[in-house]
């Protein structure tokens, strides 16, 4: 039986990541890189795709588990009529290659556990070969190969092209299971001690966690999204991936399913925000750096989104030797939409920018030349259609949102230049582009009939994202046509606590066929909206309803089945995780922000 998407929890070293399932098996982990090829896949397919299972004999789920602590350590008990156990996983921040430590450990009685590990490179179509070495197993397939070893030694066999354990823990007795991999020409890394690894594990995140200057309510959830939004971050360079999964489907047998492990732009406002919100300003910092190294460049040549460390090319592929998630195929690497026009990414750019100089980020001298240069591009593009926020695979049009962010682009130059008469630029030109786009989108982009922003120009259609209107300025927060916007776009797209993207009910705006779940950053959007709008109340019982579809482990996907009542999409999703902080952050005012970052 397929787990649910909410069943896995995370773990990961700041450079890759893999999803445990109730079960204890590893169905998903890329190595060496969030977007290497998968090691353990059956995520995608089945167990032939490749996974770890660790559990006791004939126990199909775990009784309980939780992150140790402010913590990235995923404990899961197992409460079995011989005894108890906790298996502990975990990922250490890496000095060399990737490791995989999992740690058995007895809490009563004597429990019989197994251990089945079936790797699969290169996205579970590469059955390795496995041979014995100082004890250990090795696995070796073209340029990829992980050593497995444990402590006390367990005896070990292969069995269909897997490598099988079976032992027993007693009551203090701890197996530790460590899976290596490393660049199959390149010597062994040296061994690391798994249990030392925990106890620097534990501190590691103990020290990172305690630097969150957030101390008001919903405080659980916003240190476990923040340590989600770590988990995310590819440390070399500071650039954070929507999810560290790709093609987890957005309808339940459909065809929506995208690779998701790569830096979005979009998300480089709503990112920042939150980072220098809660104190990491140092986190803030790098995503601000990569984001001024993947932008630099003919600003024509602008992507929407870019790889870990910056890079431009993303072909899209299927791979047809994968069922995709409960057989929601195609499975996809790469994402075609890198290829896309999304003229919003130059306004989410330069407020990144500005928010990050009036936070205090230290200056780089070229990031203003920068945006002097994305500024001067798209006041000669902003009339032009393109293919909006939500990257749609139609015909391009004249979105709102896009429309608003170009707005947003300008004034952020403007009140850059006020504040900063040294800087080079041209203030008065930047608001005669201010005021033209300002009078376009109200003239062309808002329904007065019906009292509400549009999805495009002449569209009918309501978008979820115009409920960021009231959140960049274009309009006073209890301006009419806001507050319209709001209730129109939670009448037609709403249920309940949950929001809908756009409305794909016999609809070619996307030029998909099927549907999708409900969006849960913009459900989180409408609680920020409601609460700007003077609703309050509203906003925080909207909140809360959200908070309780978290999994068990406090981890969102990106969106979820009104339905079926179950998460979907790629997950965890970087993108919900920053919603949930902002609106909390939100709701509880920053009379609950502590006043240094060392907490």
């Amino acid at each position: 039986m397929t787990p649910c998407i909410e069943d896995y929890a995370l773990i990961g070293d700041l450079q890759t990541a893999a999803l445990v399932g109730r079960n204890g098996s590893v169905d998903w982990l890329c190595l060496p890189r969030f977007d290497s090829g998968a090691c353990f896949a059956a995520l995608l397919g089945d167990e032939d795709n490749g996974h770890w299972q660790i559990a006791p004999k004939g126990a199909d789920t775990c009784t309980r588990r939780g992150y140790a602590g402010d913590s990235l350590v995923l404990e899961t008990f197992w409460e079995t009529r011989t005894g108890t156990v906790k298996v502990i996983d975990f990922m250490p921040q890496r000095d060399q290659e990737p490791d995989v430590m999992r740690i058995i450990e007895g809490i009563s009685g004597t429990v019989e556990m197994s251990s089945v590990i079936r790797l699969r490179f290169d996205f579970g179509s590469v059955v390795p070969w496995v041979r014995r070495s100082q004890g250990h197993r090795v696995a070796v397939a073209g340029p990829d190969s992980a050593w497995l070893r444990s402590e006390p030694p367990v005896r070990t066999w292969g069995q269909h092209f897997s490598t099988c354990s079976s032992f027993t823990v007693s009551e203090g007795e701890q197996v530790a299971f460590v899976l290596t991999w490393h660049p199959s020409h390149s010597p062994r890394p040296d061994l690391v001690d798994p249990f030392e690894a925990l106890k620097s594990t534990l501190s590691d995140w103990a020290e990172w966690s305690v630097r969150c200057k957030y101390r008001g309510p919903y405080r659980e959830a916003v240190i476990r999204s923040l340590i989600t939004l770590k988990a995310l971050t590819f440390g070399p360079t500071g650039g954070i991936v929507a999810a560290p999964t790709t093609s987890l489907p957005e309808e339940i047998g459909g065809v929506r399913n995208w690779d998701y492990r790569f830096c979005w732009l979009r998300d480089s406002t709503l990112t920042l925000g939150a980072l220098i919100s809660a104190g990491y300003l140092e986190e803030a910092a790098a995503w601000r750096d990569w984001l001024l190294r993947a932008v630099a460049g003919d600003p024509a040549d602008l992507q929407i989104m870019y790889g870990l460390a910056g890079e431009r090319r993303l072909p899209e592929a299927e791979l047809p030797w994968l069922s995709g998630y409960e057989n929601s195929s195609p499975v996809r690497i790469g994402n075609a939409a890198v290829r896309q026009r999304q003229l919003d990414v130059y306004g989410e750019v330069i407020d990144s920018l500005r928010l990050a100089r009036e936070a205090g980020l230290d200056d780089k001298p070229h990031a203003w030349s920068i945006q002097l240069s994305l500024l001067g591009f798209l006041e000669s593009t902003w009339r032009e259609p393109d293919e909006g926020l939500w990257e749609i695979r139609g015909q391009r049009r004249h979105f709102v949102h896009s429309k608003v962010m170009a707005w947003v682009a300008a004034d952020r130059a403007v009140r850059t230049l006020e504040k900063n008469p040294s800087l080079a630029g041209d203030a008065e030109r930047w608001r005669v582009m201010r005021d033209a786009v300002h009078r376009e989108v109200c003239e062309k982009g808002f329904d007065p009939v019906r009292n509400t922003f549009t999805q495009s120009y002449g569209s009918r259609n309501l978008d979820a994202a115009t409920l960021l209107i009231a959140r960049t300025g274009f309009l006073p927060p209890d301006d009419p046509r806001m507050t319209g916007t709001v209730d129109a776009v939670r009448d037609e797209l709403g249920s309940g606590c949950l929001v809908r993207r756009y409305s794909t009910d016999g609809s070619s705006i996307d030029g998909l066929p099927g549907s999708e779940g409900a969006f849960l950053a913009c459900s989180f959007w409408l609680a920020d909206a409601l609460r700007l709008t003077g609703r309050a109340e509203e906003a925080r019982e909207l909140f809360e309803q959200l908070l309780a579809l978290r999994n068990d482990v406090g981890l969102l996907a990106e969106e979820y089945d009104i339905v079926g009542h179950r998460q979907l999409g790629n997950f965890p999703q970087a993108f919900s995780h920053i919603g949930l902080v902002g609106t909390a952050m939100a709701l509880a005012g920053e009379d609950t922000l502590e006043g240094d970052t060392a907490g």
